[in-house]
């Protein structure tokens, strides 16, 4: 397949905000593409590299060579170019990048150029997001959509899921199965403002359980082998010692769990969010003695010991309740209540907010394990308003900030157009330690910069707590957050992982 019919696509599916006209684009585009090139063909769309990071930053691509007159590059050439830039380490690295980066460029047209620059810098916003792809997938392959949901939520990542689909129908689709060793996308939560209103749209007896302010974290084991997950499903097992001595001693022989990991002081109380992450990161801090990371697990998504098991993703929230508290002590266990009381329940949040955590989440008895969706299964009350939105720009500060990128840009993903929504500014809540670490991560994210304000890969997730919505005529989408300011920054989500701008509409009242 030619880069250009993939061009072609993506200016078809960014000129149109029907959610069908989009799914009929890229489903066309699929079943035109060779078996080998589909999972490339869905990374482009969906504006991913298969290789994640190659090492291009902004400064590459700032001297693009003429472009070819006509189109004559397929996507395998594209892979294989960008697998080789990627590959590229040592002295002369860069110089050789940009080397490499030039000669693809140069075998490309304009509108070619364009398009990989943006998908390179990370700018490619058309509205290819995972549900659309999905459905695209499954009309291209002519297999139900719930199919591919599940492939999807199965392997983590959706281009092996058309690969399959396409080569494969159905068959193929079902060969996905839980393996242990392998993480699957986690199941999300839903918000509510209240512990009423999150009851009544269970209207049912439910798990409450504490919600933590930690690290997501999946752990697999396999006869006293284990293993560590984020959310985005890289693994951290060799940074937590600690955690995979915790887990080891439980009597079973094989598991997948789902947990929280979380750094807390001697009584109790949760360190900063910053404490905790520090201890996933790649790069950890020198001259520091590593705080040791609590692990509370709630659910477990797959059992063998004694009792026999298997895989429990579609079993009922009570049985994997029931299967979590058999094998797992209560001191590795989050705390939980099952009622039916919304009074109890207000009780359960009290206590854990007034221990220092986020809040709680509500849990449906009935719901099975619905991995990487936003269902209705779980629904997390917080005592405050708060969103993960993308940093869009950041703008220079002055006075005692000078020199320092300090007032964001804030914006809420926009499935229809797979773009973001600006809903504001702000500054506040800023420690000088977080804002020479924005300066150093949004210099490394810039992608251009006009007078005061520097323009970012929206790739950055920061949390922001807020007082209200208000309609405002200044950003696009009418409305405005009242005193935004700075929780943290949420490293461990992506872009595609930021609330949605309904749910920014739903989770406040729009006041005027």
């Amino acid at each position: 397949m030619l880069v250009a019919d993939i061009t072609r696509t993506s200016q078809a599916v960014a000129g149109t905000s029907g959610r069908k006209a989009k799914v009929s684009a890229l489903a066309e585009c699929l079943r035109a593409a060779e078996p080998g090139e589909a999972a490339s063909v869905v990374a482009y769309l969906s504006g991913e590299l298969p290789q994640r990071q190659i090492g291009v930053g902004y400064a590459s691509l700032r001297d693009v060579p003429p472009p070819a007159a006509q189109p004559s590059l397929t996507v395998p050439e594209v892979d294989a170019a960008f697998t080789e830039i990627g590959a590229v380490s040592g002295p002369g690295s860069v110089a050789r990048r940009r080397e490499l980066l030039a000669g693809l460029l140069g075998r490309a047209t304009p509108t070619e150029q364009d398009f990989l620059i943006r998908l390179l810098a990370g700018e490619l916003r058309q509205g290819a997001l995972d549900g659309v792809m999905a459905e695209a997938i499954a009309a291209a392959s002519e297999v139900p959509s719930a199919e591919v949901r599940r492939a999807f939520m199965l392997r983590g990542t959706l281009g092996p899921v058309a690969t399959a689909a396409l080569a494969g129908g159905t068959g193929a689709l079902r060969e996905f199965t839980l393996e242990v060793g392998r993480p699957i996308k986690p199941m999300l939560a839903a918000s509510a403002p209240s512990i009423e209103e999150a009851f009544g749209k269970l209207d049912a007896e439910a798990a409450v359980e504490w919600k933590l302010d930690g690290i997501r974290a999946q752990v697999h084991v396999v006869d006293g082998e284990v293993r560590v997950f984020t959310r985005t499903l890289d693994e951290i097992t060799s940074r937590l010692p600690e955690v995979v001595a915790a887990v080891r001693e439980l009597p079973v022989r094989a598991a997948v769990f789902d947990g929280e990991l979380i750094a807390l002081r001697p009584d109790g109380h949760p360190h900063p969010f910053q404490v905790t992450a520090a201890r996933t990161a790649t790069r950890a801090a020198k001259n520091t003695e590593p705080v040791p990371l609590s692990v509370y697990l709630f659910d477990v998504l797959y059992l063998e010991d004694g009792a026999g098991g298997g895989d429990l993703l579609d079993a009922p929230g009570a049985e994997r309740g029931a299967a979590l508290v058999r094998v797992v002590p209560e001191e590795l266990r989050m705390p939980r209540v099952v009622t039916g009381d919304p009074g109890r329940a207000k009780e359960v949040f009290d206590e854990a907010v007034a221990q220092g955590h986020e809040g709680v989440v509500v849990k449906s008895l009935d719901s099975p394990y619905t991995a990487g969706r936003r269902g209705a299964g779980w629904i997390k009350v917080k005592p405050r308003y708060t969103l993960d939105l993308v940093v869009l720009a950041v703008e220079w500060g002055h006075g005692r900030r000078q020199g320092m990128l300090s007032n964001l840009h804030l914006g809420a993903r926009d499935p229809e157009t797979g773009g973001f929504v600006m809903l504001g500014k702000t500054f506040k809540g800023l420690t000088d330690e977080l804002l020479a670490w924005q300066t150093e991560k949004l210099r490394e994210l810039a992608v251009r910069e006009d007078g005061w304000t520097v323009h970012v890969r929206p790739e950055l997730v920061v949390e922001i707590a807020f007082d209200g919505v208000q309609h405002s005529p200044r950003y696009p989408g009418g409305i405005a957050l009242r005193f935004a300011r700075v929780l943290r920054y949420r490293t461990d989500k992506s872009a595609a992982e930021a609330d949605t701008i309904e749910t920014v509409r739903s989770v406040a009242p729009v006041m005027d």
